[in-house]
């Protein structure tokens, strides 16, 4: 039986890309293009310019896909690609903020109220908003795309152990500061959750 195109790995897919077959390149988009846009939106906090991050990345993927070795998963050097656009479209816009509006990792669902829940997430949001942007880019890799730290290292173009550091500062950043809030210690049912999945990760990151 012949092995439909579609069930390719992505490298299968690249080297046929690279033989001839430039209309396999569109089942690498129809792949990756949903978790492209997710990233994207998280990086510019705006759906349009996200789809011009996603449309701009995929043309330069085809354009460089030549000087594509297979050294990092095909998906590592898009996200690569993805995260080098956004943040030339930030430094355009000169404004350079991560939305995190649906970050959750452990805010107890059933919160005293709507009001309430959403103070949390703005207060946690200007937090992540305000860490350095490589620790950033590390925690968006990994809580919200659960990327490996080889995957990221590779996204960031950094040592493994550079990713994985930047990553534990970030959370440790984050838990200090949601414990030393002032307002958020009059929600510590709400924050608690979030606390503690904070303090699981931390202990991830080192093992």
């Amino acid at each position: 039986m012949t092995e439909k195109t579609e069930d390719f790995t992505d490298l299968q897919i690249v080297e046929r890309v690279k033989g001839g077959d430039k209309k396999a390149f569109s089942i690498l988009v129809k792949r990756h293009q949903r978790g492209l846009m997710r990233l994207s939106v998280r990086f510019v906090k705006d759906i349009d310019m996200a789809e011009d991050v996603v449309q701009e990345s995929f043309i330069k993927a085809y354009e460089r896909l030549a000087s594509f070795e297979a050294r990092a998963s095909f998906k590592s050097w898009l996200f690569q690609i993805a995260v080098n656009t956004a943040k030339n479209k930030l430094r355009e816009r000169k404004e350079g903020t991560f939305d995190i509006q649906d970050v959750q990792l452990g805010i107890a669902p059933q919160a005293e109220s709507t009001l309430v829940q959403t103070s949390v997430s703005q207060i946690i949001q200007k937090f992540v908003d305000d860490l350095p942007q490589r620790q950033k880019t590390a925690l968006v890799l990994r809580v919200y795309e659960d990327l490996s730290f080889k995957e990221i290292a590779d996204i960031m173009e950094c040592p493994y152990d550079t990713a994985k550091a930047n990553y534990r500062h970030a959370l440790m950043k984050l838990k200090g500061d949601i414990e030393t809030h002032q307002e958020l210690q009059n929600w510590k049912e709400d924050v608690g959750g979030f606390v503690m999945e904070m303090t699981r990760r931390v202990v991830e990151a080192d093992a």
